[in-house]
């Protein structure tokens, strides 16, 4: 069974938080199946990426980097379409000194 985005989402803020770092909602979409996209600023480095649920070829679900760039500006760009694109989306942004995503399903690199 899946959970829905919302308690999805407030449990991700919980592990950021415990871990040290600062998790915001920064767009709030369908609470029950809105799709998520996560920000994750590290300001002393001034790197940001951006993270996507994503399903491979054989169906398991990953999060991947959809847009390749570090700068904030084109990652929020991203963000803009995304969202007149899909309005159920949910946008969640941490900052964390190490740079650390906190999610704890399989991240594709690259």
């Amino acid at each position: 069974m899946m959970l829905s985005t919302d308690i999805w989402v407030a449990a991700l803020i919980r592990r950021v938080e415990l871990g040290g770092g600062f998790a915001v909602v920064a767009r709030k979409g369908d609470a029950r199946a809105g799709a998520v996209l996560v920000k994750v600023l590290d300001r002393r480095n001034g790197v940001a990426r951006l993270y996507a649920e994503a399903t491979r070829g054989d169906g398991e679900q990953v999060w991947m980097q959809p847009k390749g760039s570090i700068d904030e500006p084109d990652l929020d760009r991203y963000i803009e379409r995304a969202a007149r694109i899909d309005p159920d989306l949910w946008v969640v942004e941490i900052e964390d000194r190490d740079g650390r995503h906190f999610l704890t399903e399989p991240v594709e690199q690259g």
